[in-house]
């Protein structure tokens, strides 16, 4: 095997969309996983492809909620309590962030990034694309008749950026959805949304195509980043030293493990996810719902349906409480009461997320040839793929189409 030209420390969805890329236009590239493709966030997360969602995950008046969250373990947010010390520091970039100004400066880069979503799946994927993707919308749901104020804001950030949403009442919302509870008063669908099919097997036929372009995958878990004094890197592992002359980090939550021996500081946390998956349900949407009044999703998949939510603050190393993900059949049976299914698979893993939702991606300065590509949170399949595309033309000396200062790591100085 020859060296390689560039190494990409991740197999998911955000590394993967940057090495096939890189691979095609012609360069040497090895990506480093010790799980392999799909092996983390990118298998197990909801499947939401959000080109028209454009609203951060902090939003004004989240920090009175808080303590009302924080009361009930198996709430839509909840802190370990040993673990609130670390995550102190994260969750109060997390609060400043939700103020609105700022909140209309991450709204405007989310639109700029998310806006080519489908489009990168698209390149990416080629004549696979119809067999993986769909656009046909997303869906949110509320038992409240009336507006929430944070839906009144989600509005006004939709309108800000001219995304098309159609209100849904009762009717609509049983046609579209049979068998859906009678206390669902409201809907919404946003057309310009999507989902994958399969989230696992859309982010493995990435990595098909990348060997099939000539690149390289390695089972192995990297360890320490070493520049070589001459402007390349080490990529130190658990049974290799492998040397490139430009790395990308696209660790997911992993990847601040890798910059904090540099000196490279990022706040990245990990919002640990659930889900539980339902083979042979009884009813089967044909939309993704977000069921907003219970902070969780349902999304239509191959496999079955997968129900995913909640946000768990308790770092890598803590052992999964699968209560959580338990709990999300409860709130699905809320939603709908007749539903039948064959006995649910539990997960968890870990959402890589900064505090104003948007990704981390370029270079880093004073490092030559360390680029990154991670931190995209709740929106890794959509943002995975144009952020791949912006990262290889970047490290290809292409002009960006859009501004990426805002994803810059430079932000957070």
């Amino acid at each position: 095997m020859q060296p390689a030209e560039i190494i990409v420390l991740g197999a998911g969805v955000a590394g993967l969309s940057s090495a096939l890329p890189l691979a095609r236009a012609g360069r040497r590239v090895t990506v480093i996983d010790p799980l392999g493709p799909a092996g983390g966030a990118s298998f197990g997360n909801a499947g939401l492809i959000s080109a028209e969602t454009v609203v951060p995950i902090a939003l004004p008046g989240m920090l009175r909620k808080v303590p009302s969250w924080l009361a009930d373990p198996l709430g839509p947010l909840a802190v370990r309590p040993a673990y609130l010390p670390r995550a102190a520091p994260w969750l109060a970039r997390w609060i400043r962030a939700g103020r609105m100004d700022r909140v209309r400066a991450i709204s405007d880069a989310m639109a700029r990034l998310h806006g080519g979503a489908f489009d990168a799946w698209r390149d990416l994927l080629g004549p696979d694309y119809s067999a993986l993707i769909r656009r046909n919308g997303q869906v949110q749901l509320w038992d409240e008749a009336e507006e929430t104020p944070g839906a009144v804001l989600e509005r006004g950030l939709r309108q800000r950026h001219g995304i098309e949403a159609q209100e849904l009442g009762q009717d609509d919302i049983r046609q579209i959805f049979p068998g859906i509870a009678r206390h669902v008063s409201r809907g919404l669908l946003i057309p310009g949304n999507g989902h994958t099919v399969s989230p696992p097997r859309a982010v493995r036929r990435l990595a098909e195509l990348l060997l099939e372009a000539g690149g390289t995958i390695l089972p192995q878990r990297a360890m320490k980043l070493i520049p070589d004094g001459s402007g390349g890197w080490t990529v130190m592992t658990n049974t290799d030293n492998l040397r490139a002359g430009q790395v990308v980090v696209a660790g997911g939550a992993w990847s601040r493990g890798l910059l904090d021996p540099l000196g490279v500081s990022v706040p990245l946390e990990t919002e640990r996810g659930y889900h539980l998956m339902l083979p042979s349900p009884s009813i089967e949407p044909r939309l993704p719902i977000l069921y907003k009044s219970r902070n969780f999703g349902v999304t239509p998949m191959e496999e079955g349906l997968r129900v995913a939510g909640t946000v768990e603050i308790a770092g890598l190393e803590a052992p999964p409480d699968e209560r959580r993900a338990a709990r999300l059949m409860g709130h699905l049976l809320q939603l709908f009461p007749e539903m039948r299914a064959g006995e649910p698979r539990l997960w968890m893993g870990f959402r890589p997320s900064t505090p104003d939702s948007l990704p981390v991606l370029g270079p880093v300065p004073g490092h030559p040839g360390l680029h990154l590509c991670f931190g995209h949170g709740h929106f890794g399949m959509t943002g995975g793929p144009p952020s791949g595309a912006l990262v290889a033309g970047m490290i290809l000396g292409q002009v960006p189409a859009i501004d990426v200062s805002s994803y810059s790591i430079t932000r957070f100085r």
